[in-house]
């Protein structure tokens, strides 16, 4: 479990990564989904997020940043959560060869 600061540091970190700015950031019960981003930049998660793997809260930080750019699920915006989510495990494994530069 991290704290909900942490999970705001990482949010910003991949924010940094993705090249966009969320205008808020924010943690709360959410029934229905994990994450959400509006129009005006505000990213909300669920506090759930907290208790789950890295890798789960690394893949909704992604998609609800890739939002920013990109508002719907079209092709492009799949290929860029792929391509962050294997850069994201090549960064955590160590390695210093990033794929994600490959396909993008």
């Amino acid at each position: 479990m991290i704290t909900p600061e942490q999970f705001k540091e990482d949010v910003r970190a991949w924010a940094e990564e993705v090249g966009v700015e969320p205008k808020e950031i924010h943690l709360r019960r959410m029934k229905r989904k994990i994450g959400s981003c509006s129009s005006k930049g505000r990213l909300t998660f669920d506090r759930s997020l907290l208790e789950e793997s890295d890798e789960m809260r690394s893949e909704a930080i992604i998609h609800e940043l890739l939002h920013l750019k990109y508002p719907n699920h079209g092709t492009m915006f799949r290929i860029l959560v792929d391509a962050y989510l294997r850069k994201g495990t090549v960064k955590r494994s160590g390695k210093e060869r990033n794929s994600a530069d490959e396909i993008v």
